[in-house]
């Protein structure tokens, strides 16, 4: 899964968004950073507990030039339902990607094959389609929006302060570091 600094593969698909369904595809995400949030299936246990989380992180992730799609292998029509039936999904504004083909998700190599599921898988594209952050978990292991957020802000700061660098848990505002021959060995 060498997937850091590769461009996103094409794609188009039907989503479910703000009580409606759009098409989507890689053209909608030229120019601007975007989050691919991949669960296994609708209708389940942990993944309503990562999705409510992300809902709760959009707008600060709006604010930042990001936009939010989550992908499951489920259809729009699914999603739709799901959206309608529990309060948690209820509240999502960001656009549920409906790929019951495996298209995009194998595009991300987190199908699980024989099984038709996504990994929960997680993807930080930058304004040029390029990965710049990705993070799989365990089929038990939710996800936080809360460090999905922290992970954007510094992958965005160092796209926009060449030479600088963000070291561990490094928090907006904080000192960075620049790689030099003058560091090595004195961090």
């Amino acid at each position: 899964m060498a997937l850091i600094n590769t461009e996103i593969k094409p794609f188009k698909a039907t989503a479910f968004k703000n009580g409606e369904f759009v098409e989507v595809s890689n053209k909608d995400i030229e120019g601007k950073w975007a989050v691919f949030f991949f669960y296994p299936a609708d209708f389940t246990f942990v993944c309503p507990t990562e999705l409510g989380d992300l809902a709760d992180h959009y707008e600060e992730l709006q604010s930042r030039g990001v936009e939010v799609f989550s992908v499951s292998t489920d259809t729009h029509f699914t999603h739709k339902a799901w959206h309608e039936t529990s309060d948690t999904i209820g509240k999502i504004n960001y656009a549920m990607i409906g790929d019951p083909t495996g298209e995009i998700t194998r595009n991300f190599d987190v199908m699980r094959e024989g099984q038709g599921l996504a990994d929960r898988g997680t993807f930080v594209v930058d304004p040029d389609g390029v990965i710049q952050v990705m993070e799989i978990t365990a089929e038990g292991v939710g996800r936080d929006a809360k460090e999905l957020v922290r992970k954007i802000k510094a992958a965005q700061y160092v796209r926009n302060n060449p030479g600088q660098v963000c070291p561990a848990a490094w928090k907006e505002g904080e000192e960075t570091l620049a790689p030099s021959l003058d560091l090595v060995g004195k961090i």
